[in-house]
């Protein structure tokens, strides 16, 4: 299955955080084991449909009604609340949502079993042949490698025994040994890990909780992930940083040889824009020489990655665009019009959105749901995730009359937000995404003689 390394886009890598063992996120509030947190109440009919952009040229009011709910297919499970590291870009826990202030640490040991419980449910209901379970935080490790395997082997129990569960933990590898990598590969767990560039320089923001760097700890994990537990390696998720050489990155990257790579942009929307971006006016034309530091940065990368010698590693960005272009089905978050199929459970059980709402507004991610009471049938039903599941109906007008709608799908659903307006937005990385999208398209159709770039050059971007 962010964005920091807390993002949770799924499968994505899983999107993800980590902590140090047993440690705890300064100011994070504890309750005892045995405390239940009180569900969140949900939002008023009318700020949900605010929200949502529902009303704001989006789903149209009753479109919402004709969405026939896809399965959620990624189950996101907070196994810790609290990070190790205070990554100074942190949406999660520097964001303006704060909702882990009040949440257990731990995910107890009654919320992991109605969780497992909620999955199992989900998957026979809807016939499930597959899922993805992405062990999350915080720092999942922190919760211990062992309750990491008792759980996996609790949702695998207890899911029908034509389901086969993908787990994967995503961490910020610092705190990686032996031990811990030996309990997650018997429970036949992968291993992800989030990290900023393969050198000491790209991690400069990476920091433990008393300011020094993380560095050394996740190189020394991630260098024995690879070299002594090569199967259970899922590969890198980074964040993409325009201000550093995108070759350099790419190739310190490959030095710790991941098998897939996710490059993922920073949280970022309308009224609170990602570093180094000034959004034009949506309204606005976008003229051929629009700057465009995300789409450039990216572009640099797929060009080396493209011409490479051979097939170095997956960077599942590149292949998505391309499986889009092509006409093929492809799933992620950041592109294309497939529904979206994650859902979180928090430490308190609470069912959730994914993580990355939370870099829109406070309770952006919220439901109101909760695994002790309520059924993940119950939250395809919530208007966020309806809007989600429906496609171009849901996307603003510019993005439904745009050339490149089917390959773009809007982009990611949290960089389409504006205060007071909601998501039926474009993305407010619609100039990176037009520039990426058209280059990928122009080095495909040189590549496959006979095949055209199917208009999507039409309007500018790229030459060959």
């Amino acid at each position: 299955m962010t964005l920091c390394c807390a993002d949770n886009g799924g499968a994505d890598g899983g999107g993800e955080v980590d902590a140090e063992a047993r440690g705890m996120r300064a100011g994070h509030r504890t309750r005892d084991a045995g405390e239940r947190t009180k569900p969140r109440e949900h939002a008023t009919r009318e700020e949900e449909l605010d929200g949502w952009g529902c009303r704001v040229d989006g789903l149209q009011g009753s479109a919402s009604a004709s969405v026939t709910p896809a399965p959620f297919r990624q189950f996101i499970v907070k196994m810790h609340g609290s990070c190790n590291l205070a990554c100074r870009y942190c949406y999660l826990y520097e964001g303006p949502d704060r909702s882990w202030l009040d949440r257990p640490a731990d995910a107890s040991s009654e919320v992991l079993e109605r969780t497992a419980d909620r999955i199992a449910e989900h998957a026979g209901t809807h016939g499930l042949g597959a899922l993805s379970l992405v062990l999350h935080g915080g720092e999942p490790l922190l919760a211990g490698a062992e309750t990491l395997a008792r759980f996996t082997e609790s949702v695998r129990d207890r899911v029908p025994g034509s389901c086969a569960v993908h787990a994967v933990v995503q961490t910020n590898a610092t705190l990686l040994n032996a031990r811990r990598l030996t309990v997650l590969a018997r429970q036949d767990i992968r291993v992800g890990i989030s990290l900023d560039g393969g050198l000491p320089s790209h991690n400069a923001l990476r920091v433990a909780r008393g300011g020094s760097p993380s560095w050394p700890a996740a190189v020394r994990g991630a260098r024995l992930l690879a070299d002594r537990f090569p199967d259970s390696y899922a590969g890198i998720l980074t964040v993409v940083d325009p201000a550093t050489p995108p070759v350099e990155v790419y190739e310190s990257l490959l030095a710790l040889s991941p098998p897939a790579l996710d490059l993922l942009l920073p949280h970022g929307n309308w009224s609170a824009p990602p570093p180094h971006l000034t959004p034009r006016p949506e309204e606005a034309d976008t003229p051929r020489d629009s700057p465009a530091p995300y789409g450039d940065w990216l572009c640099t990368v797929f060009d080396r990655w493209w011409q490479g010698p051979r097939r170095e590693t997956r960077v599942r960005l590149f292949e998505e665009c391309i499986a889009l272009l092509m006409g093929l089905p492809a799933v992620t978050e950041s592109l294309g019009l497939a529904p979206f199929d994650a859902v979180v459970v928090e430490t308190d059980g609470s069912i959730e959105q994914v993580d990355s709402l939370k870099s829109a507004y406070a309770g952006a991610a919220s439901t109101g749901l909760d695994v002790h009471r309520h059924s993940f049938d119950e939250a395809l039903r919530h208007p966020g995730v309806m809007a989600r599941q429906a496609g171009a109906a849901a996307l603003a007008a510019r993005c439904r009359a745009c050339p490149l709608l089917t390959v773009c799908g809007g982009g990611h659903y949290a960089h389409r937000y504006r205060a007071g307006q909601g998501f039926a937005h474009p993305s407010v990385y619609c100039v990176d995404l037009q520039r990426f999208i058209r280059h990928v398209s122009l080095r495909l159709a040189a590549a496959t003689p006979g095949r055209s770039s199917a208009g999507l050059t039409a309007s500018g971007g790229d030459t060959p």
